[in-house]
């Protein structure tokens, strides 16, 4: 939950740096880690909240049916959200 002073864009610089330079100390492989530049944030309503945890926990499970990136942008279309398939996963 944010706090009504804190940003998006800085939860999420934050939470990039820190747990990169987490994912860099697991293991030599990872020394070139990075994340990518962008990212995309959404709210849930409180009365989904544990439906949405659920599908966080499954995600391995669903996505093995179904592509992240096609249900992204079936979930993009879904809510009318305007988008250029070109750098929906670019940099």
């Amino acid at each position: 939950m944010f706090s009504k002073t804190e940003s998006v864009a800085h939860v999420v610089e934050e939470m990039k740096r820190n747990s990169s330079r987490w994912v860099k100390t697991l293991t030599p492989k990872y020394d070139r880690f990075a994340w990518q530049g962008g990212y995309a944030a959404f709210s849930v309503s409180q009365s989904v909240v544990e439906k949405t945890r659920q599908y966080v926990m499954n995600q391995t499970v669903h996505h093995k049916k179904v592509s992240f990136r096609d249900e992204y942008i079936s979930f993009l279309k879904l809510y009318n959200i305007e988008y250029c398939e070109k750098y929906v996963f670019s940099d």
